[in-house]
């Protein structure tokens, strides 16, 4: 049986601050990396559509998976923020992973926010003097996008632990 000073080292009172943190940092970074993913497209679209306003909805697709960055991280940090409890309920290591989980969806968010933004604004405004490099950018907007994908896998794995 565990004494008292035991559970106190296993469960200090800062504990649940790691996995707040996690949770924070995931959505966060996630959402950084969105808002510059579609900031970023969305000004490429607008110099396109001066010259081909009829690519305006096709050319959308950089903007939608930039938002869905935000969407890993908002999972994850829903089910970080489901598990909080009371801090003698809560171990020091479960908060050390949460923050972990909660780093790998922001910073790979981050990231992939980022690439999908340099990708999409290039793209469409390639796309709108050359058709047919549309199928070229959304393969490498794929190849982004994963990247987000690759972090959230790894947050949901450690989330599990």
């Amino acid at each position: 049986m565990a004494t008292t000073e035991q559970l106190d080292e296993q469960h200090p009172i800062y504990g649940p601050f790691f996995g707040v943190m996690g949770a924070a940092s995931s959505i966060i970074f996630s959402a950084l990396g969105a808002a510059y993913g579609t900031a970023k497209s969305g000004t490429g679209i607008a110099a396109m559509s001066v010259m081909r306003p009829e690519l305006i909805m096709k050319s959308i697709i950089p903007v939608v998976m930039a938002g869905i960055i935000a969407i890993y991280g908002l999972v994850v940090s829903v089910l970080i923020a489901g598990s909080l409890g009371e801090p003698k309920e809560y171990p020091l290591y479960r908060g050390f992973i949460h923050l972990g989980a909660g780093l790998s969806v922001g910073f790979s968010g981050l990231a992939a926010g980022f690439a999908i933004g340099i990708v999409g604004d290039a793209g469409v405004r390639g796309t709108a003097q050359q058709p047919r490099l549309f199928v070229g950018m959304i393969l490498i907007l794929i190849f982004a996008e994963v990247l987000g994908l690759y972090g959230l896998i790894v947050a949901i794995y450690l989330y599990t632990k």
